[in-house]
């Protein structure tokens, strides 16, 4: 009897599963953003092998147009560097900070948001003050003093986005944990007397994620333009090529070569896009109230 009821359980857990499986392979918003994000993820791990070569040289004659020369398809900027290899290598310096940066907002958002929602009273009233504290600060102001103070590297970067993104995530984690902190399972993980960390880490966080994991997308997405305002005011590392950089370093040509703006921003512009569409997706799919959640 025992093990045909875990037969049971197990079938239905593979149902869900399957359910869910269908639900993001029936979702053309999930599937158009996930085929843009994965083509850009593509180009960042491949970028060393597409162009071995630094994409700062100087390797052509400058301001070439695009198709003016076949080994320089997008052309070269003002100094003779090549705008493809360029475009390339900005591509793993988006990702890479707008991964970090979003995992850093996400985890001091996580136990913020968590300790607030489950324990209340005074925790709960203390940590918003804080939260309340952040938010009353432009977020883009607090990143430029958090990188004017500290030398402007992608690390640098990465950490004042996550620190200026976090309470979004604190509101929502929080808002999650005082909807779930009553529910029965919960009472039965007292009942137990499982511990307050286990009762959050185990049985209410995973609960909690979907939302999260949606914000998380859109995190990332806000971090990329982030990052390209920073470069764009020149707070960047000059070692490393970025998008954001080379509208920068194009705006001086802005009427003689717009190309050299036009094709980075259009860059920045697909990388958003496909994020909100895979948060978008996401959303659908996820929400609770979805006939395929």
């Amino acid at each position: 009897m025992q093990a045909d009821k875990l037969v049971d359980v197990g079938s239905r857990a593979a149902s869900r599963k399957g359910r869910r499986l269908r639900a993001f392979l029936r979702n053309p918003t999930f599937l158009a953003g996930l085929s843009i994000l994965s083509f850009f993820v593509a180009i960042a791990l491949l970028a060393g092998w597409l162009f071995p070569t630094d994409p700062q040289d100087m390797v052509a004659q400058p301001l070439l147009w695009p198709g003016d020369d076949p080994a320089y398809l997008l052309g070269s900027d003002s100094l003779g560097r090549d705008v493809l290899a360029q475009l390339v290598y900005g591509t793993r310096a988006s990702l890479m900070v707008g991964v970090a940066s979003a995992a850093i907002g996400l985890a001091i958002g996580m136990v913020v948001g968590s300790a607030a929602g489950y324990f209340g009273g005074w925790i709960d009233t203390l940590l918003m003050r804080l939260v309340e504290l952040f938010q009353t600060t432009p977020t883009f102001l607090l990143v430029i003093v958090i990188v004017a103070i500290r030398e402007p590297s992608l690390s640098t970067i990465a950490l004042a986005i996550g620190l200026a993104s976090w309470p979004t995530v604190a509101r929502l984690v929080r808002a999650q944990f005082r909807s779930l902190r009553e529910s029965d399972f919960v009472m039965a993980a007292r009942s137990l007397g499982y511990s307050s960390t286990r009762i959050i880490v185990q049985e209410i966080l995973p609960n909690a994620l979907p939302p999260v994991i949606v914000a998380a997308s859109v995190m990332i997405a806000n971090a990329i333009l982030t990052e390209a305002g920073l470069s764009f005011l020149n707070m960047r590392d000059p070692n490393v090529i970025s998008w954001g950089g080379m509208i920068g370093d194009g705006r001086d040509q802005l009427r003689s070569a717009w190309f050299l703006t036009a094709l980075p921003g259009a860059a920045i512009a697909a990388a958003v896009l496909s994020l909100n569409l895979v948060g978008d997706g996401l959303n659908e799919i996820l929400n609770p109230r979805s006939d395929d959640a």
